[in-house]
């Protein structure tokens, strides 16, 4: 039987997600970020099925979403949306240590995926955390800053950015450091799968794909890293993906 218990990591509500079975023992460990506006359980049917073959699942709430929520406005939430990236990615060493002091994770392996802001949370991640063995991304974006700096004119297309061009420079010099297609060496032969709609209207095929084109030559194993790439598919994780996702870490992790 798959178990789901709540938990506070370091005061992040969390779901964990895995065999009752095998509750409190070792296992490979699997975090997986929601997307924006979205919250930890939405991705529990995904969860239930990487449990079922073994894995401890780990769901947690970002800043401002789920029980973190707290009320924030829309602007401020949308304003926020790379603040919350880069807490992500502090907040998944708060899990890592969870797990290791807990006797939780079974020969290290920890794997990282995430949907859409989950998934360039996990690109993210991949450049600050060697621990990370194996990471899934689906329709996120390794190109960060390219994406910020694209969602950042929207707002001064229709004349809604109240911030200052000094704030902005701040930001993307941030970001610089969390852009995996930046430093893309920081992959360093790691299992990693895209999956993406050809039709997402919301974070660009072309970021990722353009991107897997550029570093799949360099890695000596041909299958360690995969671009799924779906036809008539929007922003939207369907069950192909899903299920694929599932195949990815069963086989890589």
């Amino acid at each position: 039987m798959i178990g789901v218990y709540e938990a506070e990591i370091k005061t992040i509500p969390s779901l964990i997600v895995v065999d009752t079975k095998k509750e409190g023992i070792a296992l490979p460990v699997i975090t997986y970020f929601h997307g924006f506006t979205s919250a930890k359980e939405h991705n529990l049917p995904l969860a239930y099925l990487l449990a079922q073959q073994g894995y401890r699942v780990i769901l947690p709430d970002s800043k401002y979403h789920g029980a973190r929520e707290n009320g924030i406005s829309v602007n401020k939430r949308q304003l926020s949306f790379w603040d919350i990236v880069m807490q992500n990615v502090i907040e998944l060493q708060y899990v890592k240590d969870y797990v290791d002091e807990s006797g939780l994770l079974l020969d290290d392996r920890f794997g990282v995926a995430g949907t859409s802001m989950g998934g360039i949370t996990t690109s993210a991640a991949m450049t600050q955390y060697d621990w990370i063995k194996a990471a899934a991304i689906l329709m996120g974006t390794p190109k960060i800053t390219t994406f910020a700096k694209a969602i950042l004119d929207e707002f001064k297309k229709i004349g809604d950015l109240p911030l200052k061009q000094e704030v902005i420079s701040d930001l993307l010099d941030q970001l610089t450091n969390y852009d995996l297609s930046k430093q893309p060496e920081k992959l360093n032969q790691r299992p990693l799968l895209f999956w993406h709609g050809e039709e997402d209207e919301i974070v660009p095929f072309h970021h990722a794909y353009s991107f897997y084109e550029q570093v799949a030559p360099s890695y000596s194993n041909p299958d360690d890293i995969v671009f799924i790439r779906e036809a008539n598919r929007g922003h939207k994780v369907g069950r192909y993906a899903t299920l694929e996702t599932v195949k990815w870490f069963a086989s890589h992790l």
